[in-house]
Protein backbone atom coordinates (compact mmCIF):
# COMPACT_ATOMS: atom_id res chain seq x y z
CA UNK A 1 0.00 0.00 0.00
CA UNK A 2 1.36 3.30 -1.33
CA UNK A 3 0.45 6.68 0.51
CA UNK A 4 0.41 9.14 -1.79
CA UNK A 5 0.06 13.09 -1.75
CA UNK A 6 -1.30 14.67 -4.52
CA UNK A 7 -0.60 18.72 -4.91
CA UNK A 8 -0.92 21.15 -7.74
CA UNK A 9 2.17 23.47 -7.73
CA UNK A 10 2.55 27.00 -8.94
CA UNK A 11 -0.99 28.17 -8.80
CA UNK A 12 -2.19 31.67 -9.47
CA UNK A 13 -2.94 33.93 -6.87
CA UNK A 14 -6.46 33.01 -6.51
CA UNK A 15 -5.60 29.34 -6.05
CA UNK A 16 -6.60 28.41 -10.03
CA UNK A 17 -4.27 26.27 -12.61
CA UNK A 18 -1.13 24.87 -10.53
CA UNK A 19 0.52 21.69 -11.88
CA UNK A 20 -0.32 18.24 -10.59
CA UNK A 21 2.38 16.40 -8.40
CA UNK A 22 2.41 13.15 -6.73
CA UNK A 23 4.23 12.92 -3.76
CA UNK A 24 5.62 9.81 -2.35
CA UNK A 25 7.21 10.47 1.10
CA UNK A 26 7.92 7.16 1.82
CA UNK A 27 10.82 5.86 -0.92
CA UNK A 28 11.06 2.95 0.47
CA UNK A 29 7.61 1.88 -0.53
CA UNK A 30 8.52 1.47 -3.86
CA UNK A 31 12.37 1.14 -3.63
CA UNK A 32 13.29 -0.05 -7.13
CA UNK A 33 13.70 1.97 -10.40
CA UNK A 34 11.60 0.10 -12.15
CA UNK A 35 8.29 0.10 -9.71
CA UNK A 36 8.86 3.97 -9.62
CA UNK A 37 9.38 4.09 -13.24
CA UNK A 38 5.45 2.19 -13.51
CA UNK A 39 4.09 4.38 -10.75
CA UNK A 40 5.11 7.83 -12.39
CA UNK A 41 3.40 6.03 -15.95
CA UNK A 42 0.46 5.12 -14.07
CA UNK A 43 -0.50 8.58 -12.30
CA UNK A 44 0.40 10.37 -15.66
CA UNK A 45 1.01 13.13 -13.70
CA UNK A 46 4.14 15.61 -15.12
CA UNK A 47 5.82 14.52 -12.30
CA UNK A 48 6.25 11.80 -9.21
CA UNK A 49 8.75 12.40 -6.57
CA UNK A 50 9.89 10.24 -4.06
CA UNK A 51 11.45 11.27 -0.65
CA UNK A 52 14.24 8.70 -0.23
CA UNK A 53 16.15 10.44 2.90
CA UNK A 54 13.62 13.01 4.72
CA UNK A 55 16.46 13.78 7.22
CA UNK A 56 18.99 14.97 4.21
CA UNK A 57 16.22 15.57 1.90
CA UNK A 58 17.43 13.24 -0.93
CA UNK A 59 14.80 12.91 -3.43
CA UNK A 60 14.31 10.78 -6.38
CA UNK A 61 12.09 12.66 -9.51
CA UNK A 62 10.24 10.64 -12.34
CA UNK A 63 8.20 11.80 -15.01
CA UNK A 64 5.63 9.21 -16.95
CA UNK A 65 8.65 8.20 -19.27
CA UNK A 66 11.63 8.87 -17.37
CA UNK A 67 14.03 10.20 -14.63
CA UNK A 68 15.05 13.44 -13.81
CA UNK A 69 18.30 15.11 -12.12
CA UNK A 70 16.10 18.31 -11.23
CA UNK A 71 12.83 19.52 -11.87
CA UNK A 72 11.27 22.50 -10.03
CA UNK A 73 7.59 21.55 -9.60
CA UNK A 74 8.32 18.42 -7.59
CA UNK A 75 10.76 20.06 -5.32
CA UNK A 76 8.31 23.15 -4.66
CA UNK A 77 5.21 21.12 -4.19
CA UNK A 78 7.56 18.89 -1.46
CA UNK A 79 9.19 21.36 0.27
CA UNK A 80 5.55 23.12 0.72
CA UNK A 81 4.38 19.59 1.70
CA UNK A 82 6.86 18.56 4.69
CA UNK A 83 6.48 22.05 5.93
CA UNK A 84 2.73 21.99 6.15
CA UNK A 85 3.31 18.66 8.05
CA UNK A 86 5.75 20.48 10.84
CA UNK A 87 9.38 19.61 9.06
CA UNK A 88 10.09 22.51 6.55
CA UNK A 89 13.42 21.49 5.05
CA UNK A 90 16.03 23.29 4.38
CA UNK A 91 17.92 21.19 1.76
CA UNK A 92 16.46 18.84 -0.88
CA UNK A 93 18.87 16.81 -2.80
CA UNK A 94 17.89 15.63 -6.16
CA UNK A 95 20.61 13.75 -8.31
CA UNK A 96 21.82 17.63 -9.93
CA UNK A 97 22.42 18.51 -6.52
CA UNK A 98 21.48 20.33 -3.34
CA UNK A 99 18.97 22.80 -3.77
CA UNK A 100 18.41 25.29 -1.03
CA UNK A 101 14.77 25.88 0.36
CA UNK A 102 13.08 29.00 1.14
CA UNK A 103 9.52 30.02 2.49
CA UNK A 104 8.06 33.77 1.80
CA UNK A 105 4.16 33.88 3.16
CA UNK A 106 2.43 31.40 0.87
CA UNK A 107 5.31 31.38 -1.53
CA UNK A 108 7.80 28.12 -1.43
CA UNK A 109 11.20 28.71 -3.11
CA UNK A 110 14.26 26.22 -4.33
CA UNK A 111 17.24 27.65 -5.73
CA UNK A 112 19.52 25.84 -8.14
CA UNK A 113 21.60 26.40 -11.36
CA UNK A 114 20.39 26.75 -14.72
CA UNK A 115 22.93 24.03 -16.23
CA UNK A 116 20.94 21.34 -14.23
CA UNK A 117 18.06 21.57 -16.29
CA UNK A 118 17.62 18.72 -18.72
CA UNK A 119 18.20 19.99 -22.83
CA UNK A 120 15.24 22.04 -24.09
CA UNK A 121 14.56 24.31 -26.42
CA UNK A 122 12.96 28.17 -25.61
CA UNK A 123 11.38 30.09 -28.15
CA UNK A 124 9.87 33.69 -28.22
CA UNK A 125 6.57 34.98 -30.45
CA UNK A 126 5.61 38.05 -30.87
CA UNK A 127 2.42 37.92 -28.79
CA UNK A 128 0.99 36.40 -25.80
CA UNK A 129 -2.21 35.81 -28.30
CA UNK A 130 0.70 33.78 -30.72
CA UNK A 131 1.48 31.70 -27.43
CA UNK A 132 -2.00 30.90 -26.38
CA UNK A 133 -2.80 30.31 -30.40
CA UNK A 134 -0.39 27.23 -30.17
CA UNK A 135 -1.70 23.38 -31.16
CA UNK A 136 -0.71 20.90 -28.00
CA UNK A 137 1.85 19.65 -28.81
CA UNK A 138 3.14 22.39 -31.86
CA UNK A 139 4.76 20.77 -34.64
CA UNK A 140 8.34 18.99 -34.07
CA UNK A 141 10.53 16.88 -31.75
CA UNK A 142 12.08 18.03 -28.61
CA UNK A 143 10.96 19.63 -25.49
CA UNK A 144 9.55 23.13 -26.26
CA UNK A 145 8.83 25.85 -23.85
CA UNK A 146 6.79 28.77 -25.66
CA UNK A 147 7.08 31.83 -24.61
CA UNK A 148 6.32 35.90 -25.20
CA UNK A 149 6.25 38.72 -23.38
CA UNK A 150 2.88 39.87 -22.01
CA UNK A 151 4.25 42.76 -19.82
CA UNK A 152 7.97 43.28 -20.81
CA UNK A 153 8.68 46.59 -18.38
CA UNK A 154 7.31 44.15 -15.65
CA UNK A 155 8.68 41.13 -16.53
CA UNK A 156 5.63 39.30 -17.12
CA UNK A 157 5.39 36.33 -19.47
CA UNK A 158 3.20 34.39 -21.19
CA UNK A 159 4.03 30.62 -21.54
CA UNK A 160 3.31 27.28 -22.28
CA UNK A 161 5.25 24.05 -22.34
CA UNK A 162 5.33 21.07 -24.51
CA UNK A 163 7.20 17.77 -23.35
CA UNK A 164 6.84 15.94 -26.33
CA UNK A 165 8.55 12.93 -25.32
CA UNK A 166 5.55 10.59 -26.48
CA UNK A 167 4.01 10.19 -23.06
CA UNK A 168 0.90 11.01 -21.75
CA UNK A 169 1.89 14.59 -20.83
CA UNK A 170 1.11 16.57 -23.86
CA UNK A 171 1.30 20.22 -22.21
CA UNK A 172 3.02 20.78 -18.83
CA UNK A 173 1.02 23.00 -16.74
CA UNK A 174 3.41 24.87 -14.88
CA UNK A 175 7.49 23.93 -15.06
CA UNK A 176 9.85 25.34 -12.96
CA UNK A 177 12.82 24.31 -14.27
CA UNK A 178 11.97 25.34 -17.88
CA UNK A 179 11.18 28.94 -15.90
CA UNK A 180 14.80 28.68 -14.13
CA UNK A 181 16.35 28.11 -17.85
CA UNK A 182 14.29 31.40 -19.23
CA UNK A 183 15.44 33.22 -16.29
CA UNK A 184 19.25 32.58 -17.14
CA UNK A 185 19.11 33.24 -20.95
CA UNK A 186 16.83 36.47 -19.95
CA UNK A 187 19.13 37.78 -17.32
CA UNK A 188 16.26 39.39 -15.18
CA UNK A 189 14.24 37.83 -12.64
CA UNK A 190 10.52 37.18 -13.97
CA UNK A 191 6.66 36.67 -13.46
CA UNK A 192 5.57 33.82 -16.11
CA UNK A 193 1.93 33.36 -16.27
CA UNK A 194 1.84 29.43 -18.17
CA UNK A 195 -1.07 27.06 -18.97
CA UNK A 196 -4.16 27.64 -18.24
CA UNK A 197 -4.35 29.65 -14.65
CA UNK A 198 -0.37 29.38 -13.23
CA UNK A 199 2.49 31.51 -12.10
CA UNK A 200 5.92 30.94 -11.56
CA UNK A 201 7.96 33.65 -10.05
CA UNK A 202 12.06 33.65 -10.18
CA UNK A 203 14.92 35.04 -8.98
CA UNK A 204 18.32 35.47 -9.87
CA UNK A 205 21.38 35.69 -7.01
CA UNK A 206 24.75 37.01 -7.58
CA UNK A 207 26.42 33.40 -7.35
CA UNK A 208 24.71 32.33 -10.56
CA UNK A 209 22.02 30.50 -8.69
CA UNK A 210 18.34 31.17 -9.86
CA UNK A 211 15.39 30.62 -7.34
CA UNK A 212 12.09 29.74 -8.59
CA UNK A 213 8.92 30.18 -6.42
CA UNK A 214 5.05 29.82 -6.04
CA UNK A 215 2.03 28.62 -4.38
CA UNK A 216 0.56 24.87 -3.98
CA UNK A 217 -2.69 23.74 -3.17
CA UNK A 218 -3.54 20.07 -2.09
CA UNK A 219 -5.64 17.91 -4.83
CA UNK A 220 -6.15 18.11 -8.70
CA UNK A 221 -8.18 20.98 -10.24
Amino acid sequence: MIDLDVLRVFCGPDGGGGNPLGVVRDGVAVPDAAGRAALAAELGFSETVFLDDAARGTVDIHTPSTRLPFAGHPLVGLAWLLRSLGRPPRTLRPPAGAVEVGFEGDLTWVRGLAEWVPARTTRRHASAAEVDALPAPPPGEGWLYAWAWQDEAAGVVRARAFPRRGDRVVEDEATGAAAMLLTHELGRPLDIRQGTGSQILTRLHPDGSIAVGGRVRRGTP
